[in-house]
């Protein structure tokens, strides 16, 4: 398609900027680095933080596992498990304080943390963690269906030990990242209502769709964590209402897309480059015609072209992906699916014949109109799908009902969402097309996938479990499964000057505990 020339010079200019603001960036966090000890030590003062977010929490309840990825990076602040992952997303001790794998992988020891203690001053007890962890195998967690018996250790022989033992029915040498799931004390029956946890922050109060109030935790087990007094984290409708928010004060900070970011001025807000860690994607119903024949889903495909929507939606911050598994988890993104469908509208053509479409067909993309980032997507997309004859129409909904309609009851066509993982696993990407997933809205149904993702389970060694799931990236690659767009290159914006400590992992959280007031 032929572009304007006021769309190349557009283009030059986004690019010139995304360098300045990626240069900009790189030295203020070298500035940060050096500096956040002597910041750290300045001194007692309140310390509080108004950030902002389109989406709130589905529960506060950590063993429910029907929350949402904003809802899980407000949660990480409140709730740990028996590890954690580091900002490399190496897994570290937390309410372990050590453990150890026995039995090839088949037995995870974890040793407790003496001294640490609920918000509500009650101490951790290994009841509590029999009890979390217990409670995830029932109510289906991803992973714990590997989980044979979830035992103490030394009961008779040592009352005082805090082993707590995780027998699984066969060998999985990646079954720890699911043990950060949060612990919570087992009398607590009424967690939506009354979430404990024992992390650094303790939830002060939560009114839906106005704020939820996190205060600092003083019995915290780390010294010195965390050096904010207070976050109020405040729900706003969309993305043009969170730059609003800050360039009128209401806020201090909150993360943007590449394509709002430019509307800051650089001079009063700090801007940290930050990958979402989620797979943007236009999810197509598998299940429902005429999406359930390949050759629509491969031209549908083909008639995209991913860099025009990343240009046009997105300012041109970010890069196509093609997989459904993101390029930052680098040992096991299958990099030959960068671009697996080449924009190609005369294929798509071709294939909508084959298919008995060649007169096109109307499509329905449901978007949640709270992201304007996915609704600016859509928009690009329905343009580029009539070049192959495919009538596109966006319909919005909020939030509520995109959850219950789409990602519930599968009542939909195409939707565009990004998909985030709750571990640093790639199976976190990937169980949700198994054809029994709970998670699998699309209704992807492939034997073959299947097969491979349950070998990759039982493969003990490394090197070949990492072609296993390259082949299942590529296995849903092939049967076109749906769009995957890309991770999504955004930005943290925070009032110049006033914090720091901003930290980035290979997931979507945000880290309120190791960020602090200059």
């Amino acid at each position: 398609m032929d572009r304007p020339f006021s769309f190349v010079i557009m283009k030059k200019m986004r690019r010139y900027i995304i360098s300045l603001l990626l240069l900009a960036a790189a030295l203020l966090l070298t500035a940060l680095s050096a500096s956040s000890c002597s910041q750290r030590e300045r001194g007692p003062r309140t310390a509080e933080l108004r950030y902002g977010l389109s989406t709130e929490p589905v529960t506060l309840d950590p063993l429910n596992p029907a929350n949402t990825a904003d809802g899980r990076s407000i949660l990480f602040n409140v709730f740990e498990g028996l590890v954690k992952p580091d900002s490399s997303g190496t897994l570290i001790p937390a309410l372990a304080e050590s453990y150890r794998i026995e039995e090839d992988g088949s037995l995870y020891v974890f040793n407790l943390r003496p001294g640490v203690f609920f918000h509500d001053g009650s101490p951790l007890r290994r009841q509590d963690v029999i009890f979390s962890l217990s409670t995830a195998r029932r109510v289906g967690f991803p992973g714990f269906d590997r989980v044979a018996s979830i035992d103490i250790v030394g009961v008779m022989e040592a009352p005082e030990a805090q082993e707590i033992q995780v027998r699984l029915r066969q060998p999985d040498p990646e079954f720890l990242p699911y043990l950060t799931v949060g612990i919570v004390p087992e009398d607590n029956l009424a967690r939506e209502r009354n979430p404990i946890g024992t992390g650094p922050f303790m939830i002060e109060s939560y009114a839906p769709q106005q704020s939820l109030v996190l205060t600092r935790n003083p019995n915290y087990w780390q010294a010195g964590i965390p050096a904010l007094d207070r976050v109020t984290i405040v729900f706003v409708s969309n993305t043009d209402t969170l730059i609003t928010g800050l360039l009128g004060g209401n806020i201090q900070g909150a993360g943007l897309p590449g394509g709002h970011v430019s509307q800051l001025n650089p001079n009063n807000f700090d801007i940290f480059p930050w990958y979402s860690n989620m797979v943007q994607l236009m999810a197509l119903n598998n299940a429902e015609p005429p999406l359930d024949d390949i050759r629509v889903r491969q031209a549908i495909n083909y008639a995209l072209d991913i860099n025009e929507i990343i240009d046009i939606a997105f300012f041109g911050f970010g890069q196509p992906s093609g997989s459904p598994v993101i390029p930052g988890l680098v040992n096991v993104y299958d990099e030959s699916l960068r671009d697996p469908y080449p924009h190609n509208i005369e294929r798509a053509r071709e294939l909508l014949a084959e298919a008995g479409y060649e007169d096109g067909f109307s499509l329905e993309i449901t978007v949640a109109h709270v992201f304007t980032m996915h609704v600016d997507t859509a928009q690009v997309i329905v343009n580029q799908l009539s070049e192959a004859g495919i009538d596109a129409s966006i319909v919005l909904v909020d939030w509520a009902t995109w959850l219950s309609d789409v990602y519930q009851a599968r009542e939909y066509q195409a939707t565009i969402i990004s998909l985030d993982a709750n571990t640093v696993s790639p199976r976190s990407f990937l169980y949700r097309y198994l054809s029994d997933s709970d998670g699998n809205f699309i209704n992807f149904n492939s034997p073959d996938f299947d097969q491979v993702y349950n070998e990759a389970l039982l493969e003990t060694d490394e090197e070949t479990r990492i072609e296993l799931y390259k082949e299942a990236q590529r296995i849903i690659s092939d049967n076109a499964a749906s769009v995957f767009i890309q991770d999504i290159l955004g930005f943290r914006a925070l009032a110049a000057g006033r914090f720091g400590g901003v930290i980035n992992y290979p997931l979507y959280v945000i880290d309120f505990a190791a960020m602090y007031r200059k």
